[in-house]
């Protein structure tokens, strides 16, 4: 004899149940996927320079080693966000995009944006700013470059600068910023007067 369902099953079975199951997850991965996306610039976005990172380090979509000098293990930012691997996703920096990112170390104190790190902001154009992994820090993204790399260590100034090699973690978008980025035509410039 065989078993009747129950008059208020929602499911007919069991593999019925696991098929709408993984479609509510699939369906919320793409959900989550278009709010990232939407929170981060489309001169970000549009470009292959993507990787997912673990612990700091730059993972491939299938959790290999990602490198910043290797085009070939970077991806799109689709693929990057649909990848489960790691703990979140990055941006590869290259000298030919024009783009550089101020990394302000230590900037934020009980949410609070600490007094040195808000008179570098205030002497820049507004531009698309995010909060560090950590919660801690800010990055500030702009269009232009700097020759190196640099870091500055001064009592509680903790600053660096980078426009190429690196990738950066992507964190949370500053509630009130830009989704875009400014110019930034004296970058090396800036650096120096710090």
């Amino acid at each position: 004899m065989p078993a009747a369902a129950r008059a208020d099953a929602q499911y007919c079975s069991s593999p019925c149940r696991q098929a709408a199951y993984r479609a509510r997850c699939k369906a919320e991965r793409a959900r989550v996927r278009v709010d990232q996306q939407a929170r981060v610039p489309a001169e970000l976005t549009s470009r292959p320079r993507w990787v997912r990172h673990k612990d700091k380090v730059p993972l491939r979509t299938d959790g290999r080693f990602a490198s910043v000098k290797d085009p070939s293990s970077w991806s799109d930012f689709p693929a990057v966000a649909a990848s489960r691997t790691g703990d979140g996703i990055g941006f590869v920096l290259t000298a030919g995009d024009g783009i550089v990112v101020l990394d302000l170390d230590h900037a934020v104190e009980d949410g609070r944006v600490l007094p040195w790190a808000q008179a570098i902001v205030d002497q820049l154009p507004p531009t698309y700013m995010e909060r560090g992994r950590s919660g801690t820090g800010l990055h500030l993204w702009f269009r232009g470059a700097v020759p190196h790399g640099r870091r500055i260590r001064r009592g509680e100034l903790a600053v660096e600068v980078y426009s190429d090699r690196r990738y950066m973690i992507v964190g949370d978008r500053v509630p009130g910023t830009p989704l875009s980025l400014a110019e930034l035509p004296d970058a090396a410039g800036l650096v120096a007067s710090l």
